[in-house]
């Protein structure tokens, strides 16, 4: 049985979706104030962790699979 040539490019994209999701969830840890080690972080940094994890994960993915789109 030969191996699936879409299973990489998969996995890259789940793991775009995955880091995106892990950077928003820390820009609203940051934000919440909930955690004490992080009380020094400004609340800026959460919110460019918000904008870029939704960004990381709802444009990222979809830019690589039109760039994929093309290629053979």
């Amino acid at each position: 049985m030969s191996r699936d040539p879409a299973l990489p490019r998969f996995a890259i994209l789940q793991v775009a979706r995955l880091g995106g999701a892990a950077l928003a969830l820390l820009g609203v840890v940051i934000l919440s104030h909930g955690q004490p080690a992080l009380a020094h972080v400004p609340d800026a940094l959460g919110d460019v962790l918000i904008v870029a994890g939704a960004i990381g994960f709802f444009a990222v993915p979809l830019i690589l699979a039109r760039k994929w789109k093309g290629r053979p």
